[in-house]
Order: C-alpha cells, then sequence, then structure tokens
C-alpha cells in the first residue's frame, strides 16, 4: 500500500527572474503542500505569477541565495521544510519520498543527488566545482555525500535552531555542516537533473561558480557551533 505524503509541507522557492520555469515548477508541487515563493528583486513579473498560480509569495531584498532560502525558512509554518531551485532543473514531486523518510523518522534531513538528463543540465565548471566541495565535505564531516544540491527536506523547527547565517550562496553548504555538527542523520537520494530554463544566476559561468566555491570554502572553515545546534 502506498501511503500519500503528509500535508502539512511548505516547499522554499528562491526566485530570480523565473517567469518562464514558474508554471512548471508550481504544476508539481504535490497536492496539499504550500509553495513559498521567495521573490528576491524579480522584474519579470515572476511574483505576480507565482501568486495567481497559487503560491505564497515573500519578497526578500537582499539579494543572494541564502537570503532567499532563510527568508522562506523563516515564512514558513509546516512541521516539515523543502527547498527546490524555481528553475524546472529539479520536479518538486520528487520530494514526496523526502519528506515520508522526515515524516517516518528514517532522516533528518534528506538531500537529493543530481544526477544530470539531457545535454547542458550540469555545465562542466558547475559539476568540477561540486565535486571539489563534496570532497571537501567528506573531509570536514566523514559523511559520504556526493553532492550539494538543492532539492532538500527536513523539520522547520530543527532547521531554524542550526542558527544559519550564510545569505550567499554557502547557505545549502552551511546547513549540512551544521546538521552533520549537531548530530543529525543525513541520507541523499538520486534524483534527475534537467537542464534548467533561462540562465543561471550562480553558476551559469566560470565566475558564478567560483565565487559559489569561495562562498562554501568559507563555510568549511567554519569552527563548529557546539552543542547549541542539536536537534
Amino acid at each position: 500500500m502506498t501511503l500519500s505524503p503528509p500535508p502539512h509541507v511548505d516547499v522554499v522557492l528562491p526566485c530570480l527572474d523565473e517567469a518562464r520555469a514558474l508554471p512548471w515548477v508550481l504544476a508539481r508541487i504535490p497536492a496539499g503542500w504550500r509553495a513559498v515563493v521567495v521573490d528576491n528583486g524579480s522584474t519579470d513579473g515572476s511574483a505576480e505569477i507565482a501568486r495567481a498560480l497559487g503560491a505564497t509569495v515573500v519578497h526578500e531584498p537582499r539579494r543572494g541565495f541564502g537570503a532567499a532560502c532563510h527568508a522562506g525558512l523563516g515564512a514558513a509554518r509546516a512541521d516539515i521544510v523543502c527547498f527546490c531551485d524555481c528553475d524546472a532543473s529539479l520536479d518538486p514531486g520528487l520530494l514526496v519520498p523526502f519528506v515520508r523518510a522526515i515524516h517516518a523518522g528514517d532522516a533528518d534531513l534528506v538531500l537529493g543527488r543530481r544526477r544530470p538528463r539531457g545535454r547542458g543540465a550540469w555545465p562542466a565548471h558547475a559539476r568540477a566545482g561540486n565535486l571539489a566541495l563534496a570532497h571537501l565535505l567528506r573531509r570536514r564531516t566523514g559523511l559520504r555525500l556526493h553532492d550539494l544540491g538543492p532539492l532538500r527536506a527536513a523539520r522547520r523547527e530543527p532547521l531554524l535552531a542550526l542558527g544559519l547565517t550564510d545569505r550567499r550562496s554557502g547557505y545549502p553548504l552551511q546547513m549540512v555542516v551544521r546538521a552533520s555538527d549537531a548530530g543529525w542523520r543525513i541520507s541523499e537520494r538520486d534524483v534527475p537533473y534537467l537542464p534548467r530554463t533561462g540562465a543561471s544566476k550562480v553558476t551559469g559561468t566560470w565566475r558564478g561558480t567560483w565565487q559559489a566555491v569561495r562562498d562554501m570554502s568559507r563555510v568549511l572553515q567554519e569552527a563548529p557551533v557546539g552543542e547549541g545546534a542539536a536537534r
């Protein structure tokens, strides 16, 4: 018997000029879940489109992937919070087994390991940067993870208790590092990774990838925050 996912789930979708991708993404939010689109300064009408399609829209004027994600986390009200890119590279419907694992108590944080599908889904420079950071993450935490992808799920209150401070590209990595330091059970699931709609704001160029790697490298140099982030 297939169990239906619990209804109280918020999906945080950081958004910067994703008008073309939003209809595809929002149509794939599982029934009963709430889409929280965090508009990070779009000029293409993304916020209006998201609102018209039934999403909750949060405005975060401070630019940065982490700023948008954390604003969405702050606006979330559900027990379980998911994160997904808003560029149609990842299907939010893939989060259903992630949520089941969290709801059942089998894991505290579930991450998506991206498996590229289609030409141009994952540029070589972006993949190289991700592999290097995943290697450094394994050395830092001992976790056997392969990806720092944005598709993930966890419980809201423990996430807030981690005290995440990065507001740039290092936010996803800081979440994993602090969760590991707090003794969380972290698992990884393969997910198909599709060519994104529109241009990437982070890793679409060598310069963007280098900036992301630099942001994340700073996170890896942080000292453990101690027992204050325990779940």
